[in-house]
């Protein structure tokens, strides 16, 4: 199943470094800068399929890294358990709730 472009940026912010250096460019500026193949393929000097074709290895990849890594799967994790401890602990006393923010503020860097 084909992730969805929100997706693919996560994953890149993850794993981008992973890629061969052209794959890793044409994901930056397809997916953060928002060219389209044809853009990509004339700032390059190839053919809009050779972009196609190495965005699709790209995201294979990307995808592969993150079933095996699951990165980007546990950081959106963390931050989802830290805000749900910090709406949890919004009436907690002033130790407590410091305690509790430095604990969250942890598990989201």
């Amino acid at each position: 199943m084909k992730q969805s472009p929100v997706s693919y940026t996560l994953l890149f912010d993850f794993y981008g470094d992973l890629l061969p250096e052209k794959q890793r460019a044409y994901v930056d500026a397809y997916y953060n800068q928002d060219l389209s193949l044809a853009e990509i393929a004339e700032n390059e000097g190839v053919s809009r399929q050779g972009v196609h074709d190495a965005l699709s290895r790209a995201e294979a990849a990307l995808t592969a890294y993150e079933k095996t890594l699951e990165c980007a799967a546990k950081s959106l994790r963390r931050r989802k358990a830290a805000k749900d401890l910090r709406l949890a602990a919004a009436n907690a006393d002033g130790a407590l709730k410091a305690a509790i923010d430095a604990a969250c503020t942890a598990l989201e860097d």
